[in-house]
This record gives structure tokens, C-alpha cells and sequence, in this order.
């Protein structure tokens, strides 16, 4: 926010937003990451809204399981997202996709094509039904 006021007071500027396709669904195994990613995108659209008839852009970048060192900061190395690591997206690959979609003004952008499927997906799916599935896909491999 203390970036913010500056470019309101400039009518220029650019802000993105790290959320998560996290931010989309329940999160069994993660419930507070999914909750802060959901914050982090309601905060993106919000602010976004406000600033409408701005010249400030305001864009979320949804990636999915990066490589990068989250999962061992996060002490997640046993979970089941990150088993096979060629599935994982290149940080640069996501890093692009935000940085083109903040260019372009938009408003979010799902990176990769089997996030922005199982983002589809998600949203015509049952709230119930995507914990579990996200229960399978994110427990521990030592749970099962």
C-alpha cells in the first residue's frame, strides 16, 4: 500500500500480485497457504476495482506447483504435489507469464495450461469434491 499511494498520486504505475491457483480451491494439508493465496487474490481484484478509472494496472499471477524452494522452506519435501518433479513449472516460464499479462492490463492470469484445466475444472466442481481431490493430490506420502 505504501507503493500505492505514490502511483495514485501519479496516475502510473504497475503492481502484481504472487496468488496461487491455491487461492481457487480448499486446501486439506495446506489450509492456511490457500487461505492466504485467497486473500491475496480478493486483495488483487479489490484493489484493481478501486483504482478502475486509473491508469494503474493491477494483475494476480496464479501459477501452480513451481520448482523452486517453497516446498522445502514450506518442510513439505514428503508431499505428494512435488513427487514428480518433471510436472513442476520453470519459475521462469510463470515469472514470464505474469509479467506479460501485467503489461497487457489484465486482471489475473492462470499460468500453464494444466493449472488454467484444472482451474476450469475447479469451478464447475464442488467445493467437497475438490478438497478431497486436493486432500489426495497434496497429503503427505507417509499418510497413505
Amino acid at each position: 500500500m505504501f507503493f500505492l499511494q505514490n502511483m495514485v498520486s501519479q496516475n502510473s504505475g504497475k503492481i502484481l500480485n504472487l496468488a496461487s491457483i491455491a487461492s481457487k480451491a480448499p486446501g486439506p494439508w495446506q489450509a492456511v497457504y490457500h487461505g492466504t493465496k485467497a486473500f491475496v487474490l480478493s486483495f488483487t481484484e479489490g484493489i484493481r476495482e478501486e483504482l478502475i478509472d486509473s491508469a494503474i494496472t493491477v494483475t494476480a499471477l496464479l501459477p501452480g506447483v513451481t520448482d523452486t524452494d517453497f516446498f522445502n522452506k514450506a518442510d513439505m519435501l514428503d508431499s505428494k504435489a512435488i513427487q514428480d518433479k518433471d510436472a513442476m513449472a520453470d519459475p521462469a516460464d510463470v515469472a514470464k507469464d505474469g509479467y506479460e499479462a501485467l503489461m497487457a492490463g489484465k486482471d489475473k492470469v492462470v499460468s500453464g495450461l494444466k493449472n488454467k484445466l484444472q482451474t476450469a475444472i475447479g469451478n464447475i466442481t464442488p467445493d467437497t469434491l475438490q478438497a478431497r481431490h486436493m486432500a489426495e493430490q497434496q497429503k503427505p506420502v507417509s499418510e497413505d
